[in-house]
């Protein structure tokens, strides 16, 4: 029996490395392809979020109520639905309001952001400061500064437009991630959401020691005194470490700046330190403006103006799209160990 576990063990062991082998080699085919992914054509996607959400409580009356219960619903929305028509007739086109709703998902490359931006133009080609708004939920831990930093600058293109922005946090917005929510006209958080972390870091390997202990070389070559300050194989000086901690507290000074003049309400020596706090928390410390759901923000503004979720979708090749999709399966495969190893704190 167990002669038979062994064997079945290693049986699985194989298959896996099988299966992770050939995603890996399709994933390095769509990247292949993926680099004229820029060159590819996308198409603005726009969904009614008020049909939507008329959808689903007709499903939901449809199947508890009784047929004369329903039947006198029907009656009476024919009558409301004629009266709201005739007064839609007699506002002028011009004072109708729109919520157009934006998503933005980040991760360590703000790769997200070329999507954002597409869909940022598309909204501001119709979008009028005098009655619309625009609404971004959005979820990010943060990441690489050049790539949030140009994630931020699209959603100063709306503050600049003069249109309302609201700021929809759910789960995180956190370094990089609360750079871009500090521009919203308005920020909303869940209880439990994520945010704060106005804080930079950098971690850098060396393996210097080891190369020398096994007698190898490694040359670093530079014309200029700063061009390199820290590297992965050569030797780190005191002078260079110093360098890279003055760039990074620059870093952070900039990013201290940036999210007080955008929130001048902060206590900005307070709140930059590089902790995060939880909605409550932070709704505290003046981060975030109230709390509440996306969900719930949205079904607000759907009883007094018509929503649409707006998002760009770019057009793969089939050889990008077979790339990307086993990367996404090999993400969560990785991403599922990788929970599991970590320590979260629970209820």
């Amino acid at each position: 029996m167990l002669d038979l576990l062994l064997q079945y063990g290693l049986f699985l062991a194989k298959t896996v490395t099988v299966v992770i082998a050939l995603l890996i080699i399709i994933v390095a085919i769509g990247n292949m392809g993926g680099r004229r992914r820029s060159q590819d054509e996308g198409d603005i996607e726009v969904t009614h979020v008020n049909e939507r959400l008329r959808d689903y409580a007709d499903a939901l009356r449809g199947a508890v109520l009784d047929k004369q219960a329903l039947k006198a619903w029907l009656k009476s929305e024919k009558q409301t639905s004629k009266k709201e028509q005739k007064e839609k007739k007699a506002r002028a086109e011009s004072e109708e309001s729109r919520v157009y709703v934006l998503t933005f998902h980040g991760d360590i490359r703000a790769s997200a952001v070329e999507m954002l931006r597409r869909e940022i133009t598309a909204v501001l080609t119709l979008a009028d400061p005098a009655h619309d708004e625009v609404v971004l939920c959005l979820e990010s831990p943060g990441g690489l500064v050049h790539g949030y930093g140009l994630a931020a600058s699209q959603l100063a293109r709306i503050r600049q437009k003069n249109l309302p922005l609201t700021i929809c946090v759910d789960k995180v917005a956190a370094s990089g991630g609360y750079m871009m929510a500090c521009l919203g006209s308005k920020v909303l958080a869940a209880p439990f959401a994520v945010v704060g972390s106005i804080g930079v870091v950098a971690q850098i390997p060396n393996f210097n020691k080891l190369l020398r202990k096994h007698d190898i070389d490694f040359e670093v070559l530079t014309a200029g005194e700063y061009k390199r300050t820290l590297t992965v194989f050569g030797e780190n000086t005191e002078a260079g470490r110093q360098k890279f901690q003055e760039e990074l507290e620059d870093t952070h000074e900039l990013f201290k700046e940036f999210v007080q003049q955008n929130r001048p309400q902060l206590d900005i020596a307070r709140v930059a330190t590089g902790e995060h706090w939880y909605g409550q928390r932070a709704l505290e410390h003046k981060l975030v403006d109230e709390l509440k759901t996306s969900d719930e923000y949205l079904a607000e503004r759907a009883a007094k103006a018509e929503v649409f979720t707006v998002r760009y979708v770019p057009r793969h090749r089939l050889l990008t799209r077979l790339g990307l999709s086993a990367e996404t399966a090999l993400d969560r495969i990785l991403l599922r160990w990788w929970d599991r190893l970590q320590q979260r704190p629970w209820w």
